[in-house]
């Protein structure tokens, strides 16, 4: 079975719901391909080159964003005015592995966006399950319900993250999820919205929000490269580039210039927090739209 053939026959002719599905995919994969080409992020790909990585580069994260498409337009079809519930909850496990499976497909099986897959797919469908309240922290705690129910279909296999999060017994992805974001509501989105009002441009804006996760994010993807000594010195140089002003002041770009030669140094990328990230501008995409979201009900 393929994204193409899932039974959709429910939402023939439903105009809103098509509408709705449209637009929250174009808009997480925009997210997606803001953040990946949002620079100078240290040790991620960005504009510039591949940061940490070997087997990354910026076209082949925007193909892989642009696969996900299809991904997101199906979880938001399917969670259409649906309640929080098991059967919802497997559907969208196995969307979301259908989903990876184009991801790998159009990367020559680089994971690109796992991740990813898993933050924005649970936001989308909050918002679809109930279009009406697009408050970001309503839509977090929607998407918080649907990650704690089980999926029982999912496979029991552990994932590369998931054994870090065993091995050093921190919160990863599922928690993060499960607990309703806390990186995004409580660090990205309150550092997004201060530094645009205290002057700073979109670009350096939305680089404060990253290293706002950065500053206390578990993020395995830095564990699992550099471990506990690398994930502290994230969190260290991260604070200082804020507490220094950010990257709008002379002296909070030379603290990201540090913090990138650390993570470069120990050969780190935090991609648990350029997913938090994309979930970030996801989330100030959805309030910039408001309007044009609730239209959608009526």
């Amino acid at each position: 079975m393929t994204l193409s053939t899932l039974p959709v026959s429910a939402f023939a002719g439903n105009q809103c719901a098509e509408a709705l599905a449209t637009q929250l995919a174009a808009l997480a994969t925009q997210s997606l391909l803001d953040e990946v080409r949002l620079s100078p992020k240290p040790g991620l790909v960005d504009s510039r080159g591949s940061g940490a990585h070997q087997d990354l580069t910026l076209a082949l994260m925007e193909r892989s964003a642009h696969s996900l498409t299809p991904t997101f337009h199906a979880l938001a079809l399917h969670s259409w005015q649906r309640p929080a519930d098991i059967a919802l909850r497997q559907k969208i496990g196995q969307l979301g592995r259908l989903g990876e499976q184009h991801m790998m497909a159009a990367t020559g099986g680089v994971n690109t966006h796992r991740g990813a897959i898993w933050a924005l797919g649970l936001l989308v469908c909050a918002v679809a399950m109930n279009s009406a309240n697009v408050v970001a922290q309503d839509i977090a705690q929607r998407a918080a319900q649907l990650a704690a129910l089980p999926d029982t279909l999912s496979p029991k296999s552990f994932s590369k993250g998931a054994r870090v999060v065993q091995h050093y017994q921190v919160p990863g992805a599922r928690e993060e999820a499960q607990q309703g974001f806390p990186h995004v509501m409580q660090c990205a989105l309150p550092q997004l919205l201060h530094s645009r009002k205290q002057g700073a441009t979109e670009t350096q804006a939305r680089l404060n929000a990253l290293l706002a996760i950065m500053t206390t994010l578990a993020d395995t993807c830095v564990l699992s490269r550099g471990g506990m000594s690398a994930l502290q010195a994230m969190h260290l140089g991260a604070a200082q580039v804020l507490s220094a002003g950010g990257v709008q002041h002379p002296a909070g770009r030379d603290r990201l210039a540090q913090l990138e030669k650390r993570m470069l140094a120990d050969n780190v990328s935090p991609g648990g927090a350029a997913d938090l990230l994309s979930a970030t501008l996801f989330l100030d995409g959805i309030s910039r739209a408001e309007p044009n979201t609730s239209s959608l009900t009526s």
